[in-house]
């Protein structure tokens, strides 16, 4: 059974069908899914999500596009979703350089910062959002070397990563591992132990081959599992057991 461990059903991609997708997860081979906020809203409609299936679980962040109207208030709502048993992460947060229009750089870095120190308070791992902006995320990171995470969707270098491996983080794939292109994906993926990978959809974005271009869902997410058993070497069974391990283990699930 497979673990896909980022999509985001809060999402208005799923408005016509978000119930129907969903219960039809599991007899698709997925076993478990966390579900990560963007901002309050979407973080609660995450929770609200997680309390109605019971493979589903929550994060709840500002996502660093998403993160401009944070005010400190805000950080205690986010405090009080944290507490709900269905939350296992703080996240989606991070930094992204890579719209104009996303708010300041300095604004992003301190919700970041303050948001990593929450998960640091809370005893939660985070879920990290890095975009054209991996030389910071990784300072940020190290000032506060109590805090546990992952770098989905990773984009960076292979040192880079492992320079979190270092400080005991996780590095998480995409279908951007499928794609003809995506040499970089590639190279990092063959770098990395198993034991420090995880896999993920994004969904509703990134569709792998050969979806991609549609809207993503978790169902797809054997995909991006196929293409890393095919770079290591092992069945698709031995690398969905070994990655649902990993996400279980890393969620505290």
């Amino acid at each position: 059974m497979l673990f896909d461990t980022h999509a985001h059903y809060d999402a208005e991609e799923f408005d016509a069908d978000r119930q129907e997708v969903l219960a039809s997860l599991p007899g698709r081979g997925v076993s478990l899914v966390v579900n990560p906020g963007c901002d309050l809203p979407s973080s609660r409609t995450a929770v609200t999500l997680a309390e109605q299936y019971p493979f589903l679980y929550a994060a709840v962040g500002y996502h660093p596009e998403n993160c401009a109207p944070y005010t400190d208030a805000d950080l205690e709502e986010l405090r009080r979703l944290a507490a709900h048993p269905r939350v296992v992460a703080i996240g989606e947060i991070g930094l992204d350089y890579y719209w104009e229009e996303n708010p300041p750089r300095e604004f992003q870095q301190m919700v970041f910062r303050r948001q990593m120190a929450l998960a640091e308070e809370l005893n939660l791992p985070v879920i990290v959002h890095d975009r054209e902006a991996h030389a910071d995320s990784l300072n940020i990171v190290k000032e506060f070397p109590k805090v546990r995470g992952v770098f989905h969707c990773y984009s960076g270098s292979v040192e880079t990563a492992r320079e979190l491996m270092g400080l005991g983080w996780m590095i998480s794939f995409t279908g951007v591992l499928t794609y003809k292109n995506a040499r970089k994906a590639v190279e990092v993926a063959q770098a990395v132990p198993l034991d420090r990978i995880m896999i993920e959809t994004d969904s509703p974005y990134m569709a792998p081959a050969p979806h991609r271009g549609k809207r993503n869902d978790s169902g797809y997410v054997v995909h991006v599992c196929e293409k890393l058993a095919e770079l290591k070497g092992l069945t698709l069974e031995e690398t969905a057991r070994i990655t649902l391990e990993n996400g279980r283990r890393f969620f505290g699930i």
